[in-house]
């Protein structure tokens, strides 16, 4: 897994570097010291996930997850944030972020974040995701969608990804095939016209699909 590390003060940038590559499937290929660096790199590089920081000089890590996430979608981004972030952290996810995670989280608890993420799963810090979920689910300002027809199987499948489930936590659950799941997937995403699985996540916690 090639890692991109982008956060602007270095000492924070080389802890988490020497965190990260604690687990062997884990490289930190790049670093940068803001959004714009970031962009720059993934333009020449194969980058797989990318863990950045929120506020930096320049180009913060909403805007750079907003232009990465249009120009590279599969490219998988976990935001790190402090308390005082939240409303950032929010703007992220709504951005495409696939999750957020305190600064101060353990080394074994942001190696499982990113892991978790690059599974397709969305990791929200416990101790802020109360605090932020409802911002995230304030009413769109855009016109209301109309009531969308999904199979049974396919509200199964969205609730699953709305408590954050993997595809193959998912598969597990249901008694599916991985690759069953990602094209049912594929179908509840074109129904319900979310981009990812983040915003459908979002989606299954608004319509009550999500415990």
């Amino acid at each position: 897994m090639q890692v991109l590390l982008v956060e602007d003060q270095v000492i924070v940038r080389q802890g988490l570097k020497v965190i990260l590559e604690q687990d062997e499937k884990i490289t930190v290929a790049h670093e940068a010291a803001n959004g714009q660096e970031a962009i720059h790199i993934l333009e020449k590089h194969l980058i797989d996930f990318v863990m950045m920081d929120v506020r930096m000089p320049v180009m913060n890590g909403i805007e750079a997850t907003r232009v990465i996430k249009q120009k590279w979608p599969h490219v998988k981004i976990l935001i790190l944030t402090t308390f005082n972030d939240d409303t950032y952290a929010v703007e992220a996810l709504r951005q495409g972020a696939n999750g957020f995670l305190l600064k101060t989280s353990e080394s074994a608890k942001l190696i499982a974040a990113v892991h978790s993420c690059m599974n397709g799963g969305l990791t929200l810090h416990e101790e802020v995701a109360a605090k932020v979920m409802p911002k995230l689910l304030e009413r769109s300002t855009e016109t209301p969608r109309s009531e969308v027809s999904l199979s049974d199987r396919e509200i199964a499948i969205t609730k699953l990804v709305g408590e954050g489930k993997t595809n193959k936590e998912i598969a597990s659950a249901l008694f599916l095939s991985v690759g069953t799941v990602k094209n049912h997937l594929t179908h509840i995403l074109q129904k319900t016209g979310q981009r990812d699985r983040t915003q459908l996540a979002i989606y299954a916690i608004k319509h009550d699909i999500s415990d």
